[in-house]
Parts: C-alpha cells; structure tokens; sequence
C-alpha cells in the first residue's frame, strides 16, 4: 500500500494558487459519493453544477489523473481535492476499483506496454547501429592495412593506395579532399553547418569578452543589458541557445551590491565555454559531452532512452518551478538510495498550462532513470517505472560532507549551477550579526561554516588558489580549458570556510547570543527568513532537501520528526 500522502505533498500538485484554493472547497465528505481506493487508484464521484457528477480517479502509483469535468486545468480541483480527502484518511479502502475506474487502468497499462515495446526496440536497433559501425571500421581498418602493404612496380608502397589519395578522390576548388563527403546525408550537412556557426559564433565572443576585459567593465550597468540582448541574438543565429541563455541571465547581477565580482565570474564561465569548445578534440569524451550540452546542441529523446538505464528506488526530494522566456520549467529533483546518484527531470510548459506532476516530493519510485550523457550526468528521463515503495524519508549528509560532494560535482562540470543535497539533523541557524540564516550542524566540533559563492570564484585561476581562494572547478590551463586531474580541497566549494571566518558565531535556531557555535550551508538570500522551516524544526535537527546554487541552498522539502513531508 502506497503511504498516504500529507496535505502538503497534495497542494504542491496544483498547477496555480486558485486550484489549490478550489480543491479545498471540494475536499469535503459531503461532495463525494462512490468513494474508494486501492493500493494503486482512488476514486470517487463529485457533485457539479450538472445533474450528473463528475468522476475522478487517480493512479497514485505514476501519478496520473482523469476526471471527466471541463476543466483545462492538470490536475483539476477534483483530482485534488479527492487527493486531500484521502490524505486525511476519508476514502474508505475498496477490493476492487469501480468499473470505470478500472477501464481507465488497464488503458493505462497498455500504453505503458507499448512504451515499454518501444523503448526496448530503440535499444536494441543502437546497439545493432554500434555493432555495425565497429565491424565496418575493422574492415576499413584492415583494408588500409592491406593495400598499405602492396608494393608498386618499384617495390614501394603506393600512396594512391590511401584513403581518399587515389584517382577516385575528387579536389574542390579550396584544395580540400572531399570524394568521402559528396555522398553525405542531409543530416550530416546540416551537423557540419551547425559545427561551423557555433564556431563562428564562439569566436566572434572571445573577441567581444576580451575587448570588455581590455576596457574594463565599469559602464557596464548602462550598456551591459544592451550588449546582453544582441550577443544572445548573436547566439542563437549561430545555434548556440545554450549561450545565449548565459547572457539573457545576467541582467539580475547588476543589482547586486558585489556586481563587479559575479559579473567577472560570469564572464569567466562563458570564456571558458568558448575556449573548450575550440579546443574540443584535447578534452576527455565526457567533459566534451557537456560543453556541447551547454552550448545547446540538441539530443533526441530517443536517443537517451536507447542508452543503458539505472534502476534503483529514488527519493523525489523536491522540485522548484521557475519562468524562463514565457515558458514555466519544472526541476524534479531526485536522489537514488543505493547509487546514490542525483537526477533532474525537467519539465516545461507555456505560461498558464499544465506541467507534468508524476513526481510527488517526499516519495520514493522504483525506476529505471536514463541520464543524458556528460561528465558529471545530471538530467535524466524516467525510462520506466516499475511503482512506487515507502521506506522513509531519505538518508543524509551533514553540512560538513557536502564540500567533497560538491567538488566532485564541479570537476566533472564547471558550468553547474544547481544541485539536490540532502541534509540529515540540520537545524536552521542564524549568525548574531543577523547576516542570512544556515542550515547548520549541531554538533559544535563541525569543521565548517558556509556562504553561497560566486561564479568569479568557481571560475578562479590557480594561481587565486595558491593564495586560499577558490580554485577552479577543474584544473585549468593558460587558455582556462579544463584538463585531465581536478584538484578542488573541500574548503573550496560554494564558500565553505573553516569555522571562525567570514560569518561569525552562530546561534542556533535563530536564538539568543548564548546559542552554540556551528558550521552550516548558508541559504540563498533571496530565501528570506526560512519561518515554514523554523516552525517544522522547532530548533530540532531536521532531514532538509535543499538545492545548492551558487548563492546558497535553496529549502525544497523537510521531514519532521514523525517522518511527515512538509514541502517548503
């Protein structure tokens, strides 16, 4: 039996304010009737304004909703309010679902068969496509070798024999070879056209950041946003969008109190971008993975889910929706319990539509996750589910570990702006001086305190670190190119200082100056004061999903002491 979910876990579901407000409203006994649940769906018939109810069910193992009222809204007020009905225990259990309910499940299951058909073909035909490809770089291989070794009239070798010098090899006007090219796909030209703008593009950018560089960035607050808007123009005619979202992001720095420093940062991090991506050929497979990625070069759906899949029993620690160019983009965060790997499900929407709300924060699914490839793979797409399991809520690091996790995270990806960390016996804490709150440790041996950091200091030169600041995510070299061998010491990710530096004593649970001194994550600023937080601790150690960003962690979902989700 699936655990019952709170009243939080139900109204974080609603698509917007006022649904959340209407479920309430249909969430009482006397709306219902033909009420039931299973372990797998819930049921029940709601009086409407019609002379027949509306019916509504829902799969609380994906989940999924049906209701057969007019409402363009996913899921509606009577998917939900019979959810809170059932999170305060008022559907009564059933042997079997109602038939209509039961119609809808099995339609359910076989679409889910069919994906899963699909799913096992597209593998399958990769693998075959992988299989094909290395037999036909032998042969190749092998007849280079063997015409290499026929020797000519004169006894040597024949260069003619090689590949693409002999009479069939065609030369265009520029004097490049190109008899293998003149059969190429339609696809393959347009890769190869994509490859030259992006590289143009790039370029035209590293001239641009070195003139700012050259001239300072003093002015930039007043042409700055100018600039901003026609370099991500720039880049997306040159099919970097990835880049161009870089730029479309930077008009908020300017109203920072240290803009000078962040917006350095940020102009680090996309030098760094350009760079790495000139001089693709000398980075590691994985690493060249995700600055392509974060370029913005496209990767079909198909493909990822043709890659290898990890089952394991992941925790949805919590989600987060955010606007982004008139689009309403969801971050499911989720944490598997045996790998122990993260993964982000995104999701998008236009302005006032439905997103997907399959992942409920503060549950646990067993699934098979399909990552997009990179050196520190974080996006995934559910491959598929195999249902959900209650084992509680999920297990934590301490303030003090989540230096190391970190480091790994930024060697394997510079770029990273954000990541799910689980914190266990957490309790929020405020500094006496009143600057920000921590999710602190209790314990007044932890070895840290925390502040968010910049992308000036991720982006840092060795020689920064040399002299105790941040060192960059990855070792880099003269040009800033990530190379081979990260070397990150754990006081060096996301501000984390030995305890006594910057941010003074501590006081636990925002208490008096008496409080004890700890070490904590300071959250984002832009949190505010963390009340939801403090009245679910109580000044107790709590287990906190939060997501790290460069300017502090960010609460998303807190277990009390009973266990109870409380989404923040």
């Amino acid at each position: 039996m699936i655990e019952r979910w709170s009243r939080d876990q139900v109204l974080a579901l609603a698509p917007d304010a006022a649904s959340q407000k209407a479920a309430s409203g249909v969430s009482s006994p006397g709306k219902w009737s033909v009420l039931g649940a299973t372990p797998e769906v819930l049921w029940g018939e709601c009086k409407g304004s019609g002379s027949k109810p509306y019916r509504a069910c829902v799969d609380l193992s994906e989940p999924a909703y049906r209701c057969s009222c007019p409402s363009r809204k996913f899921p509606c007020k009577h998917s939900l309010g019979l959810l809170l009905l059932w999170s305060a225990d008022g559907v009564p259990a059933a042997d079997e679902p109602a038939d209509w309910a039961a119609e809808w499940m099995d339609q359910r299951r076989e679409r889910a068969l069919k994906q899963a058909s699909k799913i096992a073909a597209a593998l399958e035909a990769a693998q075959g496509a992988a299989d094909q490809g290395a037999e036909a770089q032998g042969a190749e291989a092998q007849g280079i070798a063997a015409r290499g070794a026929q020797p000519g009239p004169d006894g040597q070798a024949r260069p003619g024999d090689e590949p693409g010098q002999g009479e069939g090899a065609e030369r265009r006007g520029d004097g490049d070879l190109s008899g293998g090219q003149a059969g190429s796909s339609a696809p393959d030209r347009r890769a190869r056209q994509r490859e030259q703008r992006v590289t143009a593009g790039l370029s035209e950018l590293e001239r641009w950041l070195a003139d700012q560089i050259a001239q300072g960035i003093a002015g930039a607050r007043q042409t700055g946003p100018g600039d901003w808007d026609a370099l991500a123009k720039r880049m997306v005619d040159a099919q970097a969008p990835g880049v161009a979202g870089m730029f479309s992001r930077l008009p908020p720095v300017l109203r920072e109190e240290d803009w000078p420093r962040r917006l350095l940062g940020e102009y680090a991090l996309v030098h760094l971008l350009a760079v790495a991506h000139r001089r693709m050929s000398e980075l590691p497979r994985d690493l060249g993975e995700v600055v392509r990625s974060r370029i913005g070069f496209p990767l079909a759906r198909e493909t990822v889910l043709a890659s290898p899949a990890v089952r394991d029993r992941w925790d949805v620690v919590g989600s987060r929706d955010e606007e982004q160019d008139r689009l309403i983009a969801r971050r499911v965060w989720l944490r598997g319990r045996e790998t122990g790997r993260a993964a982000l499900v995104l999701s998008f929407a236009p302005v006032g539509q439905a997103l997907d709300a399959s992942l409920v924060s503060g549950t646990t699914v067993d699934a098979d996750l399909a990552f997009f490839p990179g050196a520190a793979p974080l996006r995934a797409l559910v491959a598929r589910r195999h249902g959900a399991v209650h084992v509680g809520p999920p297990p934590g690091l301490s303030a003090a570990e989540v230096p190391d996790l970190l480091a790994g995270v930024l060697a394997g990806d510079p770029w990273t702006e954000s990541w799910p960390v689980v914190l266990a016996g957490v309790v929020p804490a405020s500094p006496v001086n009143g600057d920000g709150w921590l999710l602190a440790d209790p314990d007044p041996g932890s070895a840290f305190s925390a502040q968010g950091t910049a992308p000036a200091e991720r982006a840092a030169s060795p020689e920064d670190a040399s002299r105790g600041t941040r060192e960059p995510a990855s070792t880099l070299d003269s040009e800033g190119v990530p190379e081979v061998g990260p070397r990150i010491g754990a006081e060096d990710v996301s501000g984390v200082v030995p305890e006594g530096g910057e941010g003074g004593e501590v006081v636990a649970g925002g208490g008096t100056e008496g409080g004890t001194e700890v070490g904590g994550l300071r959250l984002d600023p832009s949190c505010g004061t963390p009340w939801r937080l403090l009245a679910v601790s109580g000044g107790h150690p709590v287990t906190v999903a939060c997501e790290w960003t460069p300017r502090g962690v960010r609460p998303l979902t807190a277990w009390d002491e009973e266990g109870q989700v409380v989404v923040l």
